[in-house]
């Protein structure tokens, strides 16, 4: 396998999408994620080529973040990607020692120019059956799972993996209450204006709420919601899109009122929820969030989905959904001598980051420090 780094999308971009559509390889690792994150921050892109007869077998798209006088490669997206793989041919092989070994010595190689380590983070051990080329170098757990829901062919068998009396106890319920002011609709433009301006909206609902709850708000910075407007206008009509608004729109006494946001990607039967919000002015004891879930995953269901992905992050709202829980993994590589002597200390801060994060107190202490900083 010979390696090297290309820096024009456009010239890889037929072997790219070829690449992608593999049911093994990530939707983040998309040519249209990749290009949207290095627009809106306007980075340079860096993409790693492997290659063998010719034929391209292994593409990562980079970016380089400096951090404490490190150059850290990792995956565009950043901790908006839910599940990671990088791209790999379909007949990539599992590699054995010696095999692993000099692909690690190619990767050194042709990446110690641009940085001193390659981190690849939720990298799960397995996707679609297929093993990860690289899961004898997952020795880190990421701190976050990933809970997921198996879709069959209907939302009545869906809900029957469940506890299924109460769902549909509560459901019934939440109509109910929503009808006696009126009605709802299950609301998803197919015009981009409409897209953004329940981007637009979602931007708003959680930063009140985040704000509301002394939470810091990932989403505030403008080359985040640039990301999220690109990746809304490279969604066209078709079954998968990397991000595809819907909302809970009421009828009646609150007419045009949007009480809950929903943004959803799809790659195959693979829906992943890429983030949601409420208004919790307006009607909470009716659940407008878990009223949308339902519907989106409905809907899911009658487009032939397999699974819904509520992605990383461990929270009862998703336990209450999900059957299915996912660990994936991070590497850390060195690619330079200053890399080499760094890699223990990241690798530490990284497992203390998970032992923090599996103490609910001091997590929400450090989340509660990470609010009051400034920006």
């Amino acid at each position: 396998m010979t390696f090297d780094v290309v820096t024009m999308p456009a010239l890889v971009e037929a072997d790219w999408r070829s690449l992608a559509a593999l049911p093994r390889n990530s939707l983040h690792q998309s040519f249209d994620w990749a290009c949207a994150w290095w627009r809106a921050r306007r980075l340079a892109p860096l993409i790693l080529r492997g290659r063998q007869a010719g034929r391209t077998v292994m593409l990562l798209p980079l970016e380089i973040i400096h951090r404490r006088g490190l150059r850290v490669a990792g995956l565009p997206g950043e901790r908006f990607n839910n599940l990671n793989t990088g791209l790999f041919s379909d007949d990539f092989p599992e590699p054995d020692e010696e095999q692993l070994n000099d692909l690690l010595a190619g990767l050194r190689r042709v990446l110690a120019g641009y940085a001193d380590i390659l981190l690849l983070d939720t990298l799960p051990a397995s996707l679609a059956g297929s093993p990860h080329p690289l899961r004898r170098l997952m020795a880190i757990e990421h701190p976050d799972r990933s809970l997921q829901l198996p879709l069959l062919s209907t939302m009545d068998e869906t809900v029957n993996q469940l506890n299924a009396k109460t769902r549909r106890k509560r459901f019934r319920q939440q109509c109910r209450r929503l009808e006696a002011l009126g009605g709802f609709d299950h609301y998803c433009p197919e015009n981009r204006r409409g897209q953004h301006e329940l981007l637009d909206l979602f931007f708003r609902q959680k930063s009140e709420r985040l704000a509301a709850l002394g939470l810091p708000d990932v989403f505030r910075p403008a080359d985040v919601r640039r990301f999220f407007h690109d990746l809304a206008d490279r969604s066209e009509a078709g079954p998968d899109f990397p991000l595809r608004l819907h909302a809970l729109r009421l009828r009646g006494r609150y007419e045009g009122r949007i009480v809950a946001v929903g943004g959803l990607s799809r790659k195959g039967g693979h829906v992943l929820c890429q983030f949601g919000s409420i208004d919790d002015r307006l009607c909470p004891d009716a659940s407008p969030g878990e009223l949308l879930f339902w519907l989106m995953i409905e809907q899911s269901c009658r487009e032939g989905a397999t699974v819904f992905d509520f992605g990383l992050g461990d929270q009862p709202y998703k336990r209450s959904w999900c059957t299915q829980e996912t660990t994936t993994y991070d590497i850390l590589l060195p690619l330079s001598r200053k890399g080499a002597l760094a890699q223990p200390v990241l690798a530490s801060a990284m497992r203390l980051k998970k032992a923090i994060k599996n103490n609910a107190m001091l997590y929400s202490l450090v989340q509660r420090l990470r609010a009051a900083a400034p920006l």
